[in-house]
C-alpha cells in the first residue's frame, strides 16, 4: 500500500511538472501576431508626389510680372518667348510635343482657359549665354513677347567659362530686355545625376551658378525659377528626370518642369 501511494504521488508530481513546463513553453512561444495599427504619432508619411510643385521654386522680384499681368487682365493674352539652349529646344524628349515649351503652352492654356497663351520655342542646343545674348534682340523684335523666359548657365559651366564672362553676356542681355520693356524669368541649370557616368561632379559648379543667378536676378528685378533646387525632390521620376546621356531631360523631366512652371506662372499673372 505504501509503495502504491508513493508511485501515485510521483506520477502526480510528474504530471504537474509537465503541465507547468507546457504552460511555460506556451508563454514563450511566438503566438499568431495581430496586425498592429500605428498610433497617430507613428503614422507613416504619405507618399510624396512624383513631381512636387513648390511655390518657392519661383522667386519674383521688384513689381513681379506686372507687364504679363496687364496683358492677361486687359488683353486676355500672354505671349512668351522661351530662349536658351537644349532644355528649351527639347533635346532628349521622345517626341517634339513632349518637350518643355509645347507642354508649358498646353499646361498654361489649361490653367488660364480664358487667355490666349502662346509660347514660342527659340531654344538652340549647345548655346552659352554669349550666343543667346547675341540673338536676343532679333528674337524679341520678331515675337514681341510680354514675358521672356531665359534658360541660362548649364553650357557655360560645361565649357568652364568664368562667371565674370557669363555676367558680361547676361548684362548685355539685360540691356536688351530692359529696353524692350518685357518681363523676364531666368531659369537656372538642371541638376545632373550624382551617380551618372558623364559630367560627374558638375553639380557643385551648377549649384553655384544657380546661386549667383538668384543673386543677380534679384538685383536686376527679374523673376528666377530655381530649377536646380526643385529637381532635388524629383526622386520619384525616372533617373530624376534626366535621360541616359546624364545631361538632357527625359519625358518625365520635361513634363514635371512644365507643370511646375505653369503652376507658378499662372498664379503669378492672375
Amino acid at each position: 500500500m505504501k509503495k502504491t501511494t508513493l508511485l501515485l504521488t510521483a506520477l502526480a508530481g510528474l504530471g504537474l511538472g509537465l503541465l507547468i513546463a507546457g504552460a511555460a513553453r506556451a508563454q514563450t512561444a511566438s503566438p499568431a501576431q495581430e496586425p498592429v495599427l500605428p498610433r497617430p504619432g507613428e503614422a507613416p508619411p504619405a507618399t510624396a508626389p512624383a513631381c512636387p510643385v513648390n511655390a518657392a521654386a519661383l522667386t519674383l522680384a521688384g513689381e513681379g510680372l506686372y507687364r504679363s499681368k496687364a496683358a492677361v487682365r486687359t488683353l486676355n493674352r500672354l505671349n512668351i518667348l522661351a530662349i536658351g539652349s537644349s532644355s528649351i529646344e527639347g533635346v532628349g524628349a521622345s517626341r517634339r510635343d513632349l518637350g518643355f515649351v509645347p507642354m508649358l503652352q498646353n499646361d498654361l492654356r489649361t490653367r488660364l482657359p480664358d487667355v490666349a497663351v502662346n509660347v514660342f520655342n527659340r531654344g538652340i542646343g549647345g548655346e552659352s549665354a554669349f550666343e543667346t545674348a547675341n540673338r536676343l534682340k532679333a528674337e524679341i523684335d520678331a515675337y514681341k513677347p510680354d514675358l521672356v523666359i531665359w534658360q541660362v548657365g548649364t553650357n557655360d559651366v560645361l565649357r568652364a567659362r568664368p562667371w565674370s564672362d557669363v555676367m558680361v553676356d547676361i548684362t548685355r542681355g539685360q540691356a536688351i530686355l530692359d529696353a524692350a520693356n518685357v518681363d523676364v524669368l531666368l531659369i537656372d541649370p538642371q541638376r545632373l545625376p550624382e551617380d551618372g557616368v558623364n559630367f560627374r561632379g558638375k553639380n557643385v559648379e551648377l549649384e553655384e551658378v544657380a546661386r549667383l543667378l538668384a543673386v543677380e536676378g534679384a538685383r536686376m528685378g527679374y523673376a528666377v525659377q530655381h530649377r536646380f533646387s526643385a529637381m532635388r525632390d524629383w526622386t520619384g521620376l525616372r533617373r530624376g528626370g534626366i535621360g541616359p546621356d546624364d545631361l538632357h531631360m527625359n519625358d518625365d523631366g520635361y513634363a514635371c518642369w512644365a507643370s511646375v512652371t505653369a503652376d507658378t506662372l499662372a498664379a503669378a499673372v492672375r
